[in-house]
Parts: structure tokens; C-alpha cells; sequence
């Protein structure tokens, strides 16, 4: 009669349950794995071993036995090492060597050779799975525990070793759950980055107020050295804090790929992404043999920042259009269908030319037009027409860049003030945690009316063609921002005119 132990496996974000099954019979010494296994998990069976042995317990491995492992569904791929655990608990209920109840529990956990248990990927995501399936418990390495302990309704058991989650499960010893509450994020985590600190730069500043109140995308150009880098690093700066359910979003991604900090098992502050220009499309959007989460998951409630971003590859850059569009990303592979959430503020930084100084009155641009040429090429205008706001960040005079007291009226904490009233007036609009940004076309018609003199400007605007039909909706959602900044239940001319004017200029017009 085989055993029969549950564990769980990693598909995109998710995890489904799996059925390891293992029956033993007498023969010449055979250890096999079944069920589409990968080489990490065909490899189980020597770690198995070893961990088993080192527990004081007789390992297949110095007897004659023969060992089925059967991991279903066998058409589902299994990757990873978390069932090693699962395994050796399976080969020892079935070899009679220990008597113990598995029903009602899910195992995962990496074995060392000497019966340690290692860290796992994706506790959040198993302990999500438990509770859909109403299983009740979790065993798993005891670094993971803090992360399992997240899901209310499921009791996470840490373990050290092999010998200790048997032990457990004999019942001679006691471990008491892990239940991880939230942990606020200090007031002063981003103390460096305040935009108080930043000289002179009062539009940027404006511009970032508006972009974090809406949740929209924002461009900036202007020459080398002039705080574009330090305006999008401060970003996070004045973005509201994470909701418990947003939290525990970003915390299921990071656990999925491995980044989670030990001592601190929930995402508390936004992310911010900033991946080089040499990045690959799949490093990005996502994707591999299987596929993983790219940057752009990586950045879902947070700041996706592409600095220098002529310089990254034209295809690489075009297929962040569905993402910001859609709020998701859809990989799709011969052996894959995955899709991944994407809700990401986009910045862009960006010369404007090659060489920096193109339009700068005191230094001359030594680029030639060809150079210039393909240098804007990059900016295709789908991709351009999908940002909000556009900004000129100028060179700082010397008088301003000298001025060392801080700007209180600039400071972070000031804005963050404005953009939390802001984000408050929006969720109680659509019912729920959502910005402008998000709106669809019919909440854009239900609440961004505009009276006779802003219906006129923004004709003129997409009669001469300087306005796309996308344009003119974003145009919209961003004036809708700026009224709630204000306070103004209607948008005004004047929220209208601020928001064309944020529109492309120079280089991007």
C-alpha cells in the first residue's frame, strides 16, 4: 500500500497541490522519481538519502528496496527542491519506519545532507493554496515560516531539520504556529531621498505631486546631471503607503522569486525598479524556460524607473505597451500560459541627444543629425502617446544649487500629505482602492465632465492633430488628478490647461 503526502508546486504566481505518492518493495536497490520531474528534483533522491541517514533513521540507500516516488498530476511539470521533504516522509510512512497522520497538511522543504532544511521560493503563495483547498497546515523550513504565518486561517509550523518535523509529527514535541503581523515602515526610510533635499526643480517636483496622486506615467528629458535620476528615486518618497491586501500582492511576487528580506517577511514599502539599459525583453516583461516574473512584475505597485531609455533595445521597449495599457502582463510559451499583474508607475529619463546638449544654449551638441535621428527613432509615438505627463528637467543655476536650506514647501512629507488626501477622494469615487490612471473609458465619460471653455481648448487640441484620441483621455484622467489635488469637484479650465501642458514637448513633439 503506498503512502500517500501532499505537497505543492509553482506555477507562475500561483501553486497548485500535488500528491506525492511513494510505495516500497523488496528488490535490487532502485530509487525512482516519476511525474515529469526536472534534474533538481531527480536529484532529490540523493539528498533524501543522506538527510534520512543522518536523522538515525536506515536509508534506502543501505538496503535492498526498491522506491517509487509518484508526483501527480504527472502532466505538470515539477521543478524545484521543496519536495524533498514531502519525499523522505513519504519513503518513511511507507517503509513503516515512522507512524505519523499526514492528512489535513502540506510539506515542502529542501533537505541538506545532514538533515537541515533549507529555504524554499513561494511560501505565500503555498500557504494562499492551502487555505483555497481548506487545507489547514503548512511544514516547512522554519526560515519560511514568517511567510506562511502571513495567511490568516493556516497554521504555519517552522522546522529546523528532518528529525524535528518528525518528532513533531509523532507528536513528542510542540511547535506553535507563526503569525506574522504587519510591521509599519518608519516614517524615515527614504530620509536621503527626500525631495526637500533637492535644489531648485519646483515644476519636476509639481509634476511628481500629480503623477503619484493619479498612479500616472511620467517622461522626463533635459541635459546630463540635472536630477532627473534623484527626482525618480524620490518618487517613492511621496507615494501612500501600501494597503494590507496590496502588501501582501508584492510580498507573493518577491516570495515567488526569491527576494524576500529574512527579517522582514511582508513588502511594506512600494517597489522601485530601475533595470539597466542592457536589460533582455524576458529580463523585463518576463519569460524563460519556465517562465518567471520580469521587471515589470517586480515594479507592480510600485515605480518601474528605465533611465537613459533611448539606449535599451526598440523591441524591448515597444512590448511594454500592453503592460501599462492592461495593468497585466500574458506570457505565452509552447508549454506556458502565464499572466502576471503588471500595475506599475512608469518614469522614463532621457537625454536629448546622444551627446547631451541638444537645444543647450551654453554648450553646442556635437551629435550629428543622423545620430539624432536615431537616437529619437527609439521614442516610437504608441509608446510615447502611453505617458502622461511630459517634463523638461533644465540645468540648475549655480545660486539655487548653493542654496543648502531644505524646501518645506517641496518636502516629501508635504506632498505625501496632498497625494493621500488626493488617493482617499479617488477610492471613495470608484469604491475601491484605485487611481485616475486606471479609469476606463466609460468612468472617464461618467466622471470627468468639463464645462464649454475646456471642451473648446481641448478641441483645438485634437482638431490640429497634436492630440491622439488616447492622448485626449489621458489629457482627462490627468486633469481629473489635478482637480482632486485641488479639492475641486469639477474640472476647470484651469486643471484642463495645466494638463496640456504637460503634454509633448521639443524632442518628443
Amino acid at each position: 500500500m503506498p503512502s500517500k503526502i501532499f505537497s505543492a508546486a509553482i506555477t507562475g504566481l500561483d501553486a497548485q497541490i500535488i500528491e506525492v505518492e511513494v510505495r516500497t518493495s523488496s528488490g535490487l536497490r532502485k530509487f525512482e522519481i516519476v511525474g515529469l520531474p526536472d534534474k533538481s528534483v531527480q536529484e532529490a533522491k540523493e539528498r533524501v538519502g543522506s538527510a534520512i541517514d543522518s536523522s538515525g533513521l536506515v536509508s534506502p540507500h543501505r538496503q535492498s528496496v526498491k522506491v517509487l516516488v509518484s508526483l501527480a498530476p504527472a502532466d505538470l511539470k515539477k521543478e524545484g527542491s521543496q519536495y524533498d521533504l514531502p519525499i523522505a516522509l513519504g519513503y518513511l510512512i511507507a517503509s513503516k519506519d515512522i507512524r505519523i497522520d499526514p492528512q489535513n497538511r502540506v510539506f515542502l522543504g529542501e533537505l541538506a545532507l545532514d538533515g537541515r532544511l533549507r529555504p524554499i521560493k513561494g511560501a505565500v503563495s503555498f500557504a494562499i493554496a492551502c487555505r483555497e483547498k481548506g487545507i489547514g497546515e503548512i511544514v516547512l523550513p522554519e526560515a519560511n515560516a514568517g511567510e506562511a504565518g502571513l495567511i490568516d486561517g493556516i497554521r504555519a509550523i517552522g522546522v529546523k531539520t528532518l528529525a524535528q518535523a518528525i518528532a513533531y509529527l509523532e507528536g513528542r514535541i510542540e511547535i506553535e504556529p507563526t503569525i506574522t503581523k504587519a510591521v509599519e515602515q518608519p516614517a524615515n526610510q527614504y530620509l536621503l531621498n527626500d525631495l526637500g533635499m533637492i535644489s531648485g526643480q519646483e515644476a519636476s517636483k509639481r509634476a511628481l505631486q500629480i503623477v503619484a496622486a493619479g498612479g500616472h506615467n511620467l517622461s522626463m528629458w533635459g541635459p546630463p546631471g540635472t536630477g532627473k535620476t534623484l527626482l525618480a528615486k524620490a518618487l517613492p518618497t511621496v507615494l501612500p503607503p501600501l494597503a494590507f491586501s496590496e502588501s501582501l500582492e508584492v510580498t507573493k511576487i518577491y516570495s515567488v522569486c526569491g527576494q524576500l528580506c529574512s527579517d522582514s517577511p511582508l513588502v511594506t514599502a512600494r517597489p522601485f525598479r530601475a533595470p539597466h539599459h542592457t536589460s533582455s525583453e524576458a529580463a523585463l516583461i518576463g519569460g524563460g524556460n519556465p517562465p518567471k516574473p520580469g521587471e515589470i512584475t517586480l515594479a507592480h505597485r510600485g515605480v518601474l524607473f528605465l533611465d537613459e531609455f533611448p539606449e535599451f533595445r526598440r523591441d524591448t521597449l515597444e512590448a511594454l505597451r500592453q503592460p501599462i495599457e492592461e495593468g497585466t502582463i500574458n506570457v505565452l510559451r509552447a508549454k506556458h500560459n502565464l499572466s502576471l499583474p503588471a500595475r506599475f508607475m512608469l518614469v522614463l529619463a532621457s537625454n536629448p541627444c546622444p551627446c547631451g546638449n541638444y537645444g543647450n544654449p551654453e554648450k553646442r551638441c556635437t551629435c550629428s543629425n543622423s545620430q539624432i535621428s536615431m537616437y529619437r527613432k527609439k521614442l516610437s509615438g504608441p509608446l510615447m502617446d502611453r505617458i502622461d505627463l511630459f517634463i523638461n528637467v533644465p540645468a540648475i543655476k549655480y545660486d539655487k544649487l548653493a542654496h543648502t536650506d531644505f524646501d518645506e514647501k517641496n518636502c516629501s512629507a508635504r506632498i505625501m500629505e496632498s497625494v493621500c488626501q488626493a488617493r482617499k477622494v479617488q477610492s471613495e469615487r470608484f469604491g475601491r482602492a484605485t487611481t485616475n490612471a486606471e479609469m476606463s473609458i466609460a468612468q472617464v465619460k461618467k466622471y470627468c465632465a468639463i464645462d464649454k471653455g475646456s471642451e473648446q481648448l481641448l478641441r483645438a487640441a485634437v482638431d490640429s492633430g497634436k492630440l491622439s484620441a488616447r492622448g485626449y483621455h489621458r489629457v482627462l484622467k490627468v486633469s481629473r488628478t489635478i482637480a482632486d489635488l485641488a479639492g475641486s469637484e469639477n474640472i476647470t479650465l484651469v486643471h484642463i490647461s495645466e494638463a496640456l501642458a504637460y503634454r509633448p514637448q521639443g524632442i518628443f513633439a
